[in-house]
């Protein structure tokens, strides 16, 4: 088998040609966060935004061509705009700048509103959270999407109990996959389950604003996005370039989560992101045997949290050996046991959060938020 390295794949790309320069790709410096591991092969093509249709073509042929080559076991290859172009010598100065106006940023076609569900750290129970409130505000006669923006470690696909790559019926946009009377898009429709996500912070950028604008979503009266752990480029890239209109921070009760999640809303008020309130995920425990109640992480914090920060506490979710099992088996409590007082609490988090997006809409200035 080929020894697969940065040489390899360089000189595989240097057989690519750019239309418009005659010039190979590798030649023209345009690949750019190349990183090889373990077969698995990653990289962004610098374009510049107006040409991005016609190296479109380039970047299939790039990913293609890098494919073909033996102990190559995945390949994906991104569109970034990070360099701006380089006017001509002979070009005439432009004039002094005006005043800049605040960017605006593109609206998601037939999407009304656009909610992340954050957290500061992994292991809270984020995405539990995301699909069941999700699936909360659907129970209100929503139209109800959600965006997986895990990147690196996307949970959507099982935890829904879907599979399969989707479908495009133009070459451009991806038809998301549907479950449980949910739209949902996820890397993980598009690399296998155990692929590992090699990407930098452009890679990543990318790949979520492609996620979101280059999907038919259709008419949606919200989209879930259900964001990565952290404050990183991913939940920049989501405050910095979607029309969010708000977001909820999910947190259990014990302090080092409390720390973190302190750290999430503070980071998401300095992008001038509107934070919707804070859900106690894990709150109590109740034995299935005896009933007794146990604070297993403690009890509160969340709500003591929200009020000392200026924000609203929307609820608290206990920790249950039902909630873990539906999610584990991509059968969501709140629509396979829509009965249960665990299915209750999901529904009535999304009525609030359905209130806060009422309310956000109807303010007057951008509508920004992050999760």
């Amino acid at each position: 088998m080929s020894v697969i390295n940065e040489q390899v794949i360089l000189s595989c790309l240097e057989k690519i040609i750019e239309p418009k320069s005659g010039k190979n790709v590798v030649e023209l410096g345009i690949i750019s966060g190349l990183v090889v591991k373990d077969g698995n092969i990653g990289f962004a093509l610098e374009i510049n935004p107006a040409d991005a249709n016609e190296m479109e073509i380039v970047r299939k042929q790039c990913e293609d061509a890098v494919f073909a080559l033996n102990g190559v076991s995945s390949v994906s290859a991104v569109m970034t705009a990070e360099q701006a172009p380089a006017a001509p010598a002979s070009a005439p100065k432009a004039p002094p700048p005006q005043q800049q106006q605040p960017s605006q940023k593109p609206e998601v076609p037939g999407v009304a509103a656009i909610v992340a569900i954050a957290s500061g750290k992994g292991g809270v129970g984020k995405s539990t959270c995301a699909v069941n409130i999700a699936l909360g505000l659907q129970a209100q006669g929503l139209k109800v999407g959600m965006l997986d923006a895990d990147v690196y470690g996307p949970s959507l696909p099982r935890m829904l109990g879907i599979s399969g790559k989707p479908d495009s019926k133009d070459g451009k946009k991806l038809i998301p996959k549907e479950k449980w009377g949910l739209k949902v898009m996820s890397m993980g429709f598009l690399v296998e389950e155990d692929t590992p996500m090699i990407w930098r912070g452009p890679m990543i950028m990318s790949a979520l604003q492609q996620m979101v604008f280059d999907v038919a979503w259709g008419e949606l009266d919200v989209l879930v996005v259900d964001m990565p752990p952290g404050t990183g480029d991913a939940q920049l890239t989501m405050a910095q370039k979607v029309p969010l209109t708000g977001a909820v921070i999910i947190s259990t009760p014990q302090d080092i989560a409390l720390l973190d999640a302190r750290k999430g809303l503070n980071m998401f008020r300095k992008v001038d992101v509107p934070v919707m309130g804070i859900v106690e995920n894990m709150s109590y425990f109740l034995c299935p045997s005896c009933g007794e109640r146990s604070d297993i992480f403690g009890h509160g914090g969340a709500r003591e949290t929200a009020a000392e920060l200026g924000v609203d506490f929307l609820g608290e979710v206990p920790l249950h050996m039902d909630i873990r099992k539906t999610s584990d088996a991509g059968t969501p409590i709140t629509v396979t046991e829509p009965d249960s007082t665990h299915a209750a609490i999901y529904r009535a988090l999304g009525e609030r959060v359905q209130e806060k997006i009422e309310e956000n809409l109807g303010q007057s200035g951008p509508r920004i938020v992050i999760e």
